[in-house]
């Protein structure tokens, strides 16, 4: 069961919410707010897997109140400018509601915040195969063994897969490579994250690697070392 938080500055909308959600046996609306501080304070202290959350609100943006949460939970932007949407789609939003929209498109929204919430919560144990990234505005589903490595540009990673277009997806190379698991993939500059067994071979203090030549920053090359030669 997704727990979940409805905030809008307009009690129709609310409404609306409420109902689409009442009519899912896989969400748990606990909380509608119309005050986006008062929901921020709640959140923080009760944390939620999503938010239904409106951008344009006048005491505090949706983005602005999204930027504050200070757990990962997953959102679903409504709103009736479809001039934000990029910047929604921008903190990684699970999916973008035009108001007004049908039972169906809400439906469509939250079986994406259902499958990604799955993928999250899934055992340890689990053998983890996938990786879902949000680019182009849209939630894309990873093969982990077609990644061939990542490269970070600032606050953008280019994450280049094996027989399949180049992915630009906002994030960090460290959040990138938390989700990885570590003994298939290894950092070895500051902007590169390698899969191991996709190596072609290394020379001096180059990687060569799916037709790509990858540098070895001073700071991981003894632990790469170690890690390819062991």
């Amino acid at each position: 069961m997704i727990k979940a938080v409805a905030i809008d500055d307009e009690p129709p909308a609310l409404q609306i919410i409420e109902n689409f959600c009442s009519q899912l046996d896989f969400i748990d609306l606990e909380k509608s707010f119309s005050k986006p501080t008062e929901a921020l304070k709640h959140i923080n202290k009760f944390p939620v897997d999503l938010l239904f959350l409106d951008i344009n609100m006048p005491s505090l943006s949706g983005t602005e109140l999204y930027k504050s949460v200070k757990q990962n939970t997953m959102v679903i932007f409504t709103t009736a400018y479809s001039e934000y949407a990029v910047e929604g789609f921008n903190l990684s939003a699970v999916d973008y509601l035009l108001k007004p929209f049908t039972f169906e498109r809400f439906q469509q929204a939250t079986n994406k915040a259902l499958e990604y919430f799955n993928f999250r919560n899934r055992k340890e144990s689990t053998t983890q195969e996938y990786l879902f990234i949000r680019a182009d505005y849209a939630l894309h589903k990873i093969p982990i063994s077609s990644i061939l490595f990542i490269e970070g540009l600032d606050d953008y990673l280019k994450i280049h897969i094996a027989g399949a277009k180049t992915l630009v997806a906002r994030m960090t190379l460290k959040t990138m490579f938390s989700k990885l698991p570590h003994k298939e993939f290894i950092r070895v500059h500051r902007s590169y994250i390698v899969r191991i067994d996709r190596i072609d071979h290394v020379r001096g203090k180059m990687i060569s690697l799916g037709g790509e030549e990858i540098p070895i920053g001073d700071r991981y090359e003894k632990d790469f070392l170690m890690y390819f030669h062991s």
